[in-house]
Parts: structure tokens; C-alpha cells; sequence
């Protein structure tokens, strides 16, 4: 029997995992998780709890939370399972004692918070997104979906004009361009497209001023049902890829709304719950993201090892690119105290090469050195000239890589040992493939214990 003394409810429950019986508040609260008494247990981690001890066959006791739809409840439970000879008819039935019981009202997230979660969550939902400039004017679009890649084609084309002209929004009469903040949220007409589409207008601030920028994000909260079968191949010796032109376009939505309502639940945007229940959610969402950069990662593979791949050669400015890859990696960077410091705004370096795949290249390069460089620390991108080549370093302070390691960080899937960190093994020898087939190079420079300088050359543009 369990001891006596501070107890504020006892229960039971049988070998099925239903409360028998309840005193109050616990019966309250197994009501109000949408239960009954009896009634299976409602409660999550009482329920994980009376498991636990009916699997081992011993004592149990520890604290666990639940949230009833208006305050937190933390409370110290002990369960005790009835097992031998003495227990007769009674085996699998448990004895849970309440102590402690504190409950707690549900605090008001401040909504800065709340805006940076739901910003996270449209990420990952995203299925169109584009680079705005100060006035809202279009820089760059980037989708992998069939069902809006006319629409980012006409976007691509009319470069340098308002986003509104190629996705109207709905509702508003207004001359254009509004005010972002009344623009942010808003319903999107996109033509040949029965779904309903909102736009996300992320700011990019400098404090004191207005925003230098914008990163939009075109997202349907009804995900797409049908997909429409590849063509057949005319051509019976053409490779075909499986994961890039087969598998990439119908895994990388149903991936993507994993990951965001498992975000969801994790920053509580659906409402609160208890803090064990969240990280679950994160390892879910983790998990997700590490499937999807996957994902791309081997679609990419594809791409770069074809026998026809090619890059399109354009001028295009270094510097440009890097500050736009450092606000990208910025908020991901902030969370772990590091300063991305990126070439200032008067720097210039003239390239010929692809913006889009330079800047896929800065991306890994700069989430690399986030994800290996120590908390508070600093990420620096520079930029030289040498002899025919454009050059841009990206240097942290992290661990550094034996001599021995540094060509062998280029290789397919080569992770030198690391597990858990997220990463693929395919980013760098991707990388190293596009700077290779844009008539560049990528290397590194590296020591242990002195940080890593991943240097990236690029034929130089002297008409620029």
C-alpha cells in the first residue's frame, strides 16, 4: 500500500487503463481531458505514468502536468500495480495516489512571439517564395509546385515590378502598392488555381527604419489532392531520376504540413499544453525537417550528376547574393547568439554565374557554419579579387577540420562521423558540383581548433 499523509486524491484504474474510481480534483480534471469515471484514462502523462509502473511491476512516482482548456496543473503522483498471488483478481489493477496538486492560469503569450511562430510555420507551408525589395518590388521567385510554376514564370520575367501585378489580392480595391502590413495576410487570386491562397509578408528591418526588404511567401491551407502524372519519355535511353522527377514533387507537401503542425503544436499556437508534449511535437518537426532537406537534397543529386545539367551564366553581384543569403540564415543564426557579419552594402563584386544556384551554395555554406560554430559566436563573409576569379569566404569559429578531413567533407554523404546534427552529407559535394559546372571551385581552409574558411571562386566578371 502506498504511505498516507498529504494526499489530495486517490484513484484506481484496471489492467485496461480505465479509472475505476476517482476522488476530486483528479476526476475533474480527467472530465475536463475529455473523459469520464469511469473512462479510460484521459490525462497523457498519468496515463504514460500507470503504464510505465504496470510494465516494470514496481512503484512509480513523479510529477506530471496537464493542461484542462484554462489553467496548467502540476501535480506529484505515485502508482503502485497490483501484481502476486495477494492481488488475485485484481492483476494489472493500479493504486494512483495525488499529492501536491498546484494549478496554474494559462499566460498570455506576448504576440511579437506569436507572430515569429506563425512565420516559421508558413515556412515550412510555403509552396512559392520570392525576394521583395524595399518598395515590394520582385528580385527573385523561387517553387517546386506544377500548380503555381506559370505563375512564377511570369514573375521571373517582369522582374523589378510589384508582386501585387502577378498575384492580385482579393478584396482590395485600393491603388497598389498598399502598405505591407495591410497586404500581409491577405487572400491571393492565383489564375488556374480552385485553391484558396494567402500571402505572408516577412519584413526584413534595420532598426530605426523602414524595411530594406521583404521575403514573401505564398501558402494554401488546403493542400493539393491530385498530381498529375509525368509525361511519358519519348526517348527509352533517357535517364530518368526517381527522386527529383518521381518521388520529390508528391513526398515534399504532405512532408511540409508534418512539420508545420507539428510546429504548430510545439509553440502552442493551437493553444497550450504541457511542456513534455511540446518537445515531442519538436522531435516530430525535427525529424520532418531532417526528411525533407533530405528529400531536396537527393533531388538535387539528381539534378547535378545528370549527364545534361548545366548552369545559365549571368552577371550577377557577389556581395548582393551574400547579404541576401546572411538575412535569409539570419533568424536561425539569432537563436544561437551568433552574428552573421555579411560584405557592407557599399562592397561590389561583379560574377558570371547563376544567382540562383550561388545562392543555394552560400545557403549550405552559411548553415554549416551556424550549425557547427559554439553558441555567441561570429560568422564572417568576405570578398576578394584574385587574378580572373571572384572570391567569397565564409569563416566561423567553430571546431576546424584536420587536414586529413578537409577533402573528404566534398564527399557523397561523408558526415565525418557527426549523427543527430541534421545535415545529409550531400550539401557540400552538391555544392562543390555547382561552383565546379559554373567554371569555379570550392575549397577549404581549416585547422583544428581554428574555425573553418570555405572559400568559394567564381569566374570574375570585368565588364560588371
Amino acid at each position: 500500500m502506498l504511505a498516507t499523509g498529504n494526499i489530495v486524491a486517490r484513484a484506481e484504474c484496471d489492467a485496461q487503463d480505465c479509472l475505476t474510481r476517482a476522488d476530486e480534483p483528479l476526476a475533474g480534471l480527467q472530465v475536463r481531458c475529455g473523459g469520464d469515471v469511469p473512462g479510460a484514462i484521459a490525462i497523457p502523462e498519468l496515463l504514460d505514468l500507470v503504464r510505465k509502473a504496470r510494465s516494470y511491476g514496481f512503484r512509480l512516482a513523479r510529477a506530471i502536468t496537464a493542461f484542462d482548456g484554462a489553467e496548467f496543473v502540476t501535480a506529484w503522483v505515485e502508482i503502485q500495480p497490483l501484481y502476486g498471488e495477494e492481488a488475485g483478481e485484481a492483476a494489472g489493477y493500479c493504486e494512483i495516489v495525488v499529492r501536491n496538486w498546484q494549478a496554474t492560469p494559462v499566460p498570455v503569450e506576448d504576440n511579437s512571439v506569436a507572430d515569429r511562430r506563425r512565420t516559421m510555420v508558413d515556412r515550412h507551408l510555403a509552396e512559392l517564395t520570392a525576394r521583395l525589395d524595399g518598395a515590394q518590388r520582385v528580385l527573385s521567385v523561387e517553387t517546386e509546385s506544377p500548380e503555381l510554376a506559370d505563375v512564377a514564370a511570369v514573375m521571373a520575367a517582369g522582374l523589378g515590378r510589384s508582386w501585387t501585378e502577378f498575384l492580385p489580392p482579393e478584396k482590395i480595391t485600393h491603388k497598389q502598392p498598399l502598405h505591407w502590413r495591410l497586404l500581409d495576410g491577405a487572400s491571393i487570386r492565383v489564375e488556374n488555381s480552385l485553391r484558396p491562397w494567402r500571402v505572408a509578408l516577412v519584413p526584413q528591418f534595420q532598426p530605426g527604419f523602414d524595411p530594406t526588404g521583404f521575403e514573401l511567401l505564398l501558402v494554401s491551407d488546403v493542400p493539393s489532392q491530385t498530381m498529375t502524372a509525368p509525361e511519358p519519355v519519348s526517348e527509352p535511353l533517357m535517364r530518368r531520376g526517381l527522386v527529383g522527377q518521381d518521388l520529390a514533387p508528391v513526398l515534399r507537401q504532405p512532408i511540409a504540413r508534418i512539420i508545420a503542425n507539428a510546429e504548430t503544436i510545439r509553440t502552442r499556437l493551437a493553444g497550450p499544453l504541457p511542456d513534455a508534449y511540446a518537445e515531442y511535437a519538436g522531435e516530430i518537426a525535427g525529424a520532418g525537417t531532417l526528411l525533407l532537406g533530405l528529400l531536396e537534397d537527393l533531388a538535387d543529386l539528381e539534378v547535378v550528376e545528370s549527364d545534361s545539367f548545366s548552369t545559365t551564366a549571368d552577371s550577377i553581384d557577389l556581395s548582393e547574393v551574400a547579404r541576401q543569403a546572411a538575412g535569409i540564415l539570419n533568424v536561425r543564426a539569432r537563436e544561437k547568439g551568433i552574428r552573421v557579419e555579411p560584405p557592407h552594402a557599399s562592397e561590389s563584386l561583379p560574377t558570371l554565374a547563376e544567382f540562383r544556384r550561388v545562392l543555394q551554395i552560400l545557403l549550405n555554406l552559411l548553415g554549416n557554419a551556424i550549425r557547427y560554430s559554439p553558441e555567441n559566436s561570429q560568422v564572417w563573409i568576405r570578398l576578394d579579387a584574385l587574378a580572373d576569379r571572384a572570391c567569397i569566404t565564409v569563416a566561423d569559429q567553430g571546431p576546424g577540420l584536420a587536414v586529413e578531413d578537409q577533402e573528404r567533407v566534398f564527399e557523397k554523404f561523408e558526415r565525418l562521423g557527426r549523427s543527430g546534427d541534421g545535415g545529409s552529407g550531400l550539401g557540400l559535394y552538391i555544392s562543390r558540383r555547382l561552383a565546379r559546372a559554373m567554371g569555379g571551385d570550392l575549397r577549404v581552409e581549416s585547422a583544428p581548433g581554428q574555425g573553418a574558411r570555405f572559400v568559394l571562386e567564381l569566374p570574375l566578371d570585368r565588364e560588371g
